[in-house]
């Protein structure tokens, strides 16, 4: 029995050793999947994660005291400059506005006589009939009275300005948001714990404000150099593209504590696909590399002497080739050095292959 199984185990070590190496494995070969290298243009990106933001947006407060008349808004409502949202109640700025009118129509009377006055004394003057006293007396009176009247117009003028302040109007175009206050409330300017009306925010265009490290702040300085940079929103998942825009400016200083410079970018934002406060993954394009050899990213293997892929040969034997690598953007590897186009890696399976060994290829499909 004894001699039974050693002659057993004996055939399993003989049957394994066969099994990895090349010779057995010419009958059938390891199965892997494969991809041609492929040559072509490859965007140089730089990758960050952003916050939407309105373009501008305002809160609506009132500029004078007063009880709320009537909301003119819907929530949600899209608004052009000038567009009246809210009527605080006007009467009293109207009042103010009637009593500086009738003082500026006495103190303009005044003006006019002393004005009659004066041309009176001026001819009384020139022929001593008046003494140059009294003519310098009126002619300060005139003076007095045209102070007075400019005194008046200012009175009038901010009277009508507070009046103009109780119809409240949008400075912006934009989306108004919920409303914060209901008619009959008394609103007071100067409340600094007033909420305000509602906020109107600008999303159309709409901006994007990201960070890059200040290492990257000079391959993007000489990119806007080259034009524009496109600059593309994905949402959280980063897969789903919801709108492509383009970089507007660069902070004007390094934030010291982080190391980190801000940029923003605009879109049109037509379809609403971006919201303020919105969190984005943000692809900026600085360059393209020209017939760049590429392939599937997990075609590339990492071992003790550097990066390497598996190509498989005509003869069906899986060769390992060292490779260096130009950029990868998760999906898709840049080689700079070591693969052709055209030539066969092995994306899946690596991990029972050694130089030479024998493989059946099962390419993958084009994506």
């Amino acid at each position: 029995m004894t001699i039974m199984f050693a002659r057993l185990s004996l055939a399993v070590a003989t049957l394994a050793t066969l099994a990895a190496s090349p010779a057995w494995t010419q009958g059938g070969g390891v199965p892997v999947t494969t991809a041609l290298a492929a040559k072509q243009d490859v965007p140089v990106l730089q990758r960050a994660i952003g916050t939407v933001q309105a373009f501008q947006s305002v809160v609506m407060r009132a500029r004078v005291d007063g009880t709320l008349d009537k909301v003119l808004f819907t929530e949600g409502q899209r608004v052009r400059p000038g567009d009246v949202i809210a009527q605080l109640d006007p009467r009293p700025y109207q009042a103010i506005l009637d009593q500086a009118l009738a003082k500026k129509a006495a103190d303009d009377a005044m003006l006019s006589n002393a004005r009659l006055d004066l041309a009176r004394y001026v001819d009384l003057a020139q022929s001593a009939a008046a003494s140059r006293q009294k003519l310098e007396a009126t002619r300060a009176n005139v003076a007095q009275a045209e102070a007075l009247v400019r005194g008046d117009e200012a009175t009038v003028a901010a009277a009508q300005l507070n009046l103009s302040f109780t119809r409240i109007t949008s400075p912006i175009e934009g989306r108004v948001g919920l409303r914060q206050i209901d008619p009959g409330n008394f609103i007071r300017a100067a409340d600094p714990n007033s909420p305000g009306l509602a906020m109107i925010a600008q999303l159309q265009p709409i901006a994007l404000v990201f960070t890059l490290p200040q290492d990257a702040l000079p391959k993007v300085q000489a990119a806007i150099r080259r034009g524009k940079l496109p600059v593309v929103a994905y949402s959280s998942d980063d897969k789903t593209r919801l709108s492509e825009g383009e970089l507007l400016t660069l902070d004007s200083s390094i934030d010291t504590t982080t190391g980190t410079i801000k940029l923003k970018a605009v879109f049109a934002n037509a379809e609403d696909e971006l919201w303020p406060g919105q969190f984005v993954n943000v692809r900026m394009r600085l360059d393209v590399r020209k017939d760049s050899v590429t392939v599937p990213t997990p075609a590339v293997q990492r071992g003790a002497n550097g990066l390497y892929v598996y190509v498989v040969k005509p003869d069906n034997t899986a060769e390992l080739r060292m490779v260096e690598v130009d950029g990868d953007d998760g999906n898709t590897t840049v080689i700079s050095k070591g693969l052709n186009a055209g030539e066969p890696v092995v994306v899946s399976g690596q991990s029972r292959l050694t130089n030479g060994t024998r493989v059946t290829t099962d390419p993958k499909p084009a994506s």
